[in-house]
């Protein structure tokens, strides 16, 4: 028994514009981390471990949850049915403007038009960068995206608008359809699982204004329980690194009612930290969750760092 917890964070499953693999890879090593999982690991829905960690008890020894951000709906067609073989249970952070198609996910749109570009240079911040191969392109994608997340919402979509049409990007259909819609979340909710807030449009929220911040995670939440008739007091923060929420973030969480705020600062939740910056390991389906599981938790930021180093570049 112990007081240290475990949060392991996916994003998606199969590759995406944004998240590019190899076909099928994803799947596979998805599949290979929950047998690990339930072999190695005790699995806790995050509001049971919440209560444990708010009370003053105990955790389970090696006591992990599963979180998946932003509502791929690879996690309702391919996590949810590999979970359930398990028995294993997950929250999912959703994002109201996701699910009814009226905000775009911005690291996709941008990462689909750089992979269709057609234009032969793109001339940003005063650079202009050529776009002749692959890795031109992905210079060029990366000071763009780099600057974007410098950004409020409102003028980070309006950027990525402007950079697309520079780009010249050839018609495509892939990236369509890429996110589960208010149908899929209630059918995670009757597979049993949990679901939290992670605003309502994806903002990074220290880049926004209190009162922006305020809206960002006060309407998400709304949005939620209305939807879906459920409470809904859990929060993780879009992007989640340090940088990217403050204490005024926290203090507002907090005002809302939320119960805790998920960060992406790797590392172990313990019940002695504040509740509204736990730390969470951001994976992709082919971190080596074995590891995590074997070598022990206290091992778990070494073990994927470059996990996190390589997934915080994409987004």
């Amino acid at each position: 028994m112990g007081n240290r917890l475990l949060v392991l964070g996916w994003h998606n499953i199969d590759p995406t514009p944004g998240f590019p693999d190899p076909p099928g890879v994803g799947r596979l090593g998805f599949a290979r981390q929950l047998r690990m999982l339930s072999r190695f690991a005790n699995v806790l829905p995050l509001q049971t471990a919440l209560g444990l960690m708010e009370a003053g008890e105990p955790l389970p020894s090696r006591a992990v949850v599963l979180t998946f951000d932003d509502g791929y709906r690879d996690n309702l067609e391919l996590g949810v049915p590999a979970l359930e073989r398990h028995g294993l249970p997950a929250t999912f952070f959703l994002v109201p403007g996701f699910l009814s198609g009226t905000v775009g996910a911005w690291w996709e749109d941008l990462s689909s038009a750089f992979d269709r570009a057609r234009a032969a240079t793109l001339e940003f911040g005063g650079t202009v960068y050529p776009l002749g191969t692959p890795a031109e392109r992905e210079t060029a994608h990366a000071a763009v995206r780099a600057s974007l997340k410098r950004l409020d919402h409102a003028s980070r979509v309006a950027e990525v608008a402007r950079v697309s049409e520079l780009l010249s990007p050839a018609e495509s259909s892939v990236g369509e359809g890429l996110f589960m819609d208010w149908s899929g979340a209630k059918s995670l909710l009757a597979a049993g699982h949990e679901i939290g807030s992670h605003t309502v449009s994806h903002a990074i929220l220290e880049r926004e204004t209190e009162p922006g911040q305020r809206v960002e995670m006060g309407e998400s939440r709304a949005a939620l329980e209305s939807g879906l008739g459920i409470t809904v007091d859990t929060l993780a923060f879009p992007n989640g690194s340090a940088a990217d929420y403050s204490d005024v973030t926290t203090r507002v969480a907090r005002d809302l009612g939320y119960r805790c705020a998920i960060t992406t600062t790797a590392g172990l939740a313990s019940g002695g930290d504040s509740p509204y910056e736990m730390r969470r390991v951001i994976v992709t389906p082919t971190t080596d969750i074995a590891g995590v599981a074997e070598k022990g938790w206290r091992k778990a930021k070494g073990l994927v760092g470059r996990t996190v180093s390589t997934l915080s570049r994409r987004r």
